[in-house]
């Protein structure tokens, strides 16, 4: 028999490095303070949104009985999300970043106080989930670019990796608790209680962005403009990595991200509780990546990375579409979370190691079309699908549309397949600025 391995110092240490080198840098929230707590917000808030992305679904596949009115809400997200994310960039280059997620949230916080008024009535409208659907889609718009501008100013570059496996776990661990939440509060308690809930968790995000200390818009900032917003547009047109990452990721949310089919599928399984474990699954996948993200850092082909994730994330959603029993479901799920996670850390570091500080804010808009869009033409799409053929036709094809896109275009955006960060180092140095500098 073999003796055991002592327990040692030396030992120790060895476990250490192992775990270290696997193991998301969690020391990186403590390191920066308003980093850590900006998370720490947007967890809070994010756990409340995701409740409210279960419940505004189902409660119109409740009021209506079809997948394809489901499917419109992303529709109705669409239109304000492209009229208002290319504003929302510009305007998170020219002013407070953080004061303009503050404003953004509490409009976020008042359309959901409509869904909850709503939710009290006898017979609640269906064009008011509509209005208020839209409604925050337009303040996310305004929202999100800003808060993706102000993480590059929160860290160190070589920090960047580390922050965006953060931002993904705790986002995840917000959309794992959220809809799991919301199906049992949506079964115990009802719809006014959970729409009760987001708006609780918009007032303790409100209180922790107060508290943040960030650094304020360079004094010779341009004003937001028309000639601005197209000076974004031009750059990220100019780059084919850049490309690369914003179509790979609207092909595979449009084609194989059938979230709109959820109520349905539940129903079959059991009601409001499988809905929410449905929309949960995929978080759980991505809680474990980013919780074992350290490896990242050790790889430097981003575009191929996000291609296989994105492959992968299609592969799966084939799966779950064939699978015929729910723990088989949540499995496919759980895995096309993991692998969707994997393309976005990676989109991430693209966007945060090589974008210029002064253009970030706008490109962080163009970003947000892209990873927005595909999921909600995506819904309608899939919602159409389903009503013209079936459910697990709907879900099946896009999977495989899903795959079959993300090889044509690794194949169409070579300069995207060959993306390999060492290359952009120097130059990206020089155009984030180190967080010292930008700190009072």
């Amino acid at each position: 028999m073999t003796a055991p391995v002592p327990d040692t110092p030396e030992t120790a240490s060895v476990w250490r490095r192992a775990l270290g080198s696997v193991a998301v840098d969690i020391g990186l929230l403590r390191r920066r303070r308003d980093f850590g707590l900006l998370v720490l917000g947007q967890t809070v808030s994010g756990a409340g949104s995701m409740a409210t992305f279960v419940a505004v679904p189902f409660q119109v596949y409740e009021l209506t009985g079809s997948s394809l009115a489901v499917g419109l809400l992303g529709v109705a997200e669409f239109a304000p999300i492209i009229a208002l994310a290319l504003v929302g960039g510009a305007l998170a280059d020219a002013f407070d970043r953080r004061r303009l997620v503050q404003i953004a949230e509490v409009g976020a916080a008042i359309a959901a106080g409509g869904l909850l008024l709503n939710a009290t009535l006898a017979h609640p409208h269906v064009w008011v989930l509509y209005v208020c659907a839209a409604l925050m889609a337009a303040f996310t718009a305004v929202r999100r670019p800003p808060l993706d501008a102000l993480v590059p100013r929160l860290v160190e570059r070589d920090e960047l990796k580390a922050a965006s496996a953060l931002q993904w776990s705790f986002h995840n661990m917000a959309s794992l608790a959220g809809p799991a939440l919301a199906g049992v509060v949506i079964a115990a308690a009802g719809l006014t209680v959970t729409y009760a809930v987001d708006v609780a968790s918009f007032a303790a995000s409100l209180v922790v962005l107060t508290a943040m200390r960030t650094p304020p818009p360079p004094p010779d900032a341009e004003r937001p403009s028309l000639r601005t917003i197209v000076e974004g547009l031009r750059y990220a047109s100019s780059r084919q990595d850049l490309i690369g990452t914003y179509l790979v990721d609207m092909n595979a949310m449009f084609f194989g991200m059938p979230m709109a089919l959820f109520p349905a599928i539940a129903k079959g399984y059991g009601g409001p509780e499988v809905l929410g474990l449905l929309y949960a699954a995929p978080s759980a996948g991505s809680i474990a990546v980013t919780l074992t993200s350290g490896w990242t850092a050790r790889v430097h082909r981003h575009g191929r990375a996000i291609t296989y994730g994105a492959a992968a994330w299609g592969a799966a959603i084939v799966g779950f579409g064939f699978a015929d029993a729910l723990w088989l479901a949540v499995a496919c799920l759980v895995v096309a979370g993991a692998m969707d996670t994997i393309s976005g850390i990676f989109r991430s570091a693209i966007w945060n190691e090589t974008i210029p500080d002064h253009l970030r804010g706008r490109l962080a808009g163009v970003e947000m079309i892209s990873w927005s869009s595909g999921p909600l033409l995506g819904d309608a799409e899939a919602g159409l699908l389903a009503a013209l053929a079936s459910v697990r036709a709907s879900v099946v094809t896009g999977g495989i549309a899903c795959v079959a896109g993300t090889i044509a275009l690794a194949v169409a955006l070579p300069r995207f397949w060959g993306y390999d960060s060492r290359a952009h180092a120097a130059g990206a140095e020089a155009s984030v600025p180190n967080v010292t500098d930008v700190r009072t």
